[in-house]
């Protein structure tokens, strides 16, 4: 079973998306975001098998588990996902600052990944998608979650890296 599917142009519409965006992009919700949800969600997502976060069922949130680029040391990060084709598309938004994330810098310096999501647990290798597919795939992103239209301008001179990750075909577990 792989990574459950999120499609872009058709997942969450309605009151839901409205409400978690709209919290989401307030000051009170990006601290909750940064400082609560990452300590709160591995295992809340592991007991619900991915259907639950501690922000609700919208939008999907998936594990990466990566190693750190210095220390080499795992972590464990929830971040909301979308699937192109058979690949999982991460964002590094870093909520619109003006640093990317560390998991970005971690990825890019290990690039293989574990991904859990929806009870399933496999290895992933991560890259940089091409210049060819950013545009396509960023007005996707931003189509499925309007909060990306304010991180990209919040962002200055930094271009948000979007990363597609693809299955070695090695569940785990």
């Amino acid at each position: 079973m792989p990574i459950p599917a999120v499609d872009p142009t058709s997942d969450g519409t309605g009151l839901i998306k409205g409400v978690v965006c709209k919290i989401a992009g307030s000051p009170s919700g990006q601290w909750y975001l940064r400082h609560i949800s990452p300590r709160v969600d591995p295992t809340l997502m592991r007991r619900t098998r991915g259907r639950v976060s501690s922000i609700g069922t919208w939008p999907r949130f998936l594990l990466l588990t990566h190693a750190g680029a210095k220390s080499g040391i795992e972590r464990v990060t929830p971040l909301i996902y979308f699937t192109d084709g058979d690949r999982v598309i991460l964002i590094a938004s870093n909520y619109g600052g003006t640093r990317h994330p560390a998991w970005y810098h971690n990825v890019k310096a290990n690039p293989v990944v574990t991904l859990w999501g929806g009870g399933f647990e496999g290895q992933f290798v991560g890259q940089e998608v091409t210049a060819a597919e950013y545009d396509r795939l960023w007005a996707l992103a931003k189509q499925w979650n309007p909060g990306y239209n304010t991180y990209d301008a919040s962002s200055g001179d930094r271009k948000i890296p979007l990363l597609a990750f693809t299955s070695t075909n090695q569940t785990i577990g």
